[in-house]
């Protein structure tokens, strides 16, 4: 990650060089993305680091939504330095009647060969990784190497834009060219920031986890020869591999109260080995139970409170 950080600063630094010594609105877009790709990695950094800490008093699910937090400030980021910012270049390139000045063109479309070589092979590197995890259906269930591929796809996007548009202008003279470059830039730039804002939205006022994993649960309680039914299941993930789980379920009549707890530690435990992601998992039992059982269903085993099973 260090090394992806530093790689994105140097990138950025050579791209506004060249931008700034050939006036190149294309080039500084480009340059305007990177830092913004910088931003978001350290902004991710900061993430892996705060959502590792262990829950405590104040935050007893633990600091997992970290990452949603950071992930909204890096969707932020993205928006005003580099949407706003391309956008600004290309409306500027578009008004500007002064003499048209191509020196420096060619160092600045060889800095933009070398990233566009830069970015690809990160993106290779990364979608490998995708195909090792399974392939897109599989792999791209990763939040974070979801994000890694679609910053590097946004990446070679966006240069190869800034690339076509300075190319355009050298050989035609018009500026209207690289301004749209400019312009596509910002509008590519606007939607990464919308989409990464909308999920860390989701994530953060409580997104239910992974379809297929909450009808893994509903399937092993409905396994369970002691649950006559399950009434309601909820889930609501509080990290990126982490998730809460309430189930309100309905017993069959006849179970005593330690019967019913050895139950509640069983179902728990299953649960968590079929489904790891569900760190904390509360059982319920519904108003049909016998007074017994309900009271040992509220018991720390069946709850899930600290201390049970």
């Amino acid at each position: 990650m260090l090394v992806a950080l530093a790689a994105n600063l140097v990138i950025a630094v050579a791209k506004a060089i060249g931008g700034l010594a050939a006036s190149s609105p294309a080039l500084l877009s480009e340059a305007a993305h990177s830092v913004a790709d910088s931003l978001n990695e350290v902004f991710l950094l900061a993430a892996l680091r705060r959502s590792r800490r262990p829950a405590d008093r104040r935050h007893p699910f633990g600091y997992g939504k970290e990452r949603f937090f950071w992930s909204l400030l890096a969707a932020v980021g993205i928006f005003v330095m580099g949407g706003c910012f391309s956008f600004y270049q290309g409306v500027e390139a578009l008004r500007s009647e002064s003499e048209e000045d191509l020196d420096g063109y060619v160092a600045g479309l060889i800095v933009l060969g070398v990233a566009l070589l830069a970015e690809g092979g990160s993106l290779l590197r990364a979608l490998y990784q995708v195909r090792k995890q399974g392939g897109l259906d599989s792999g791209l269930r990763d939040p974070a190497l979801r994000t890694v591929v679609a910053e590097d796809g946004t990446a070679v996007v966006g240069v190869t834009l800034a690339i076509v548009g300075m190319v355009l202008h050298m050989v035609t003279g018009q500026v209207v060219w690289e301004a749209s470059a400019s312009l596509a830039i910002g509008a590519l730039l606007v939607y990464v920031a919308f989409r990464l804002g909308r999920d860390a939205r989701d994530q953060l006022i409580g997104e239910a986890a992974d379809p297929r994993a909450s009808d893994r649960i509903r399937e092993l309680l409905c396994e369970q020869p002691e649950i006559d039914s399950v009434e309601a299941l909820f889930t609501m993930k509080t990290g990126l591999d982490t998730a809460l789980v309430a189930a309100r379920v309905d017993l069959v009549p006849g179970m005593d109260s330690e019967r019913v707890e050895e139950v509640a530690v069983r179902i728990k435990r299953s649960i968590a080995r079929e489904v790891p992601e569900a760190e904390q998992i509360f059982l319920d039992v519904t108003e049909r139970g016998a007074p017994e059982a309900r009271e040992a269903w509220e018991s720390p085993a069946a709850t899930g409170e600290r201390g049970g099973a």
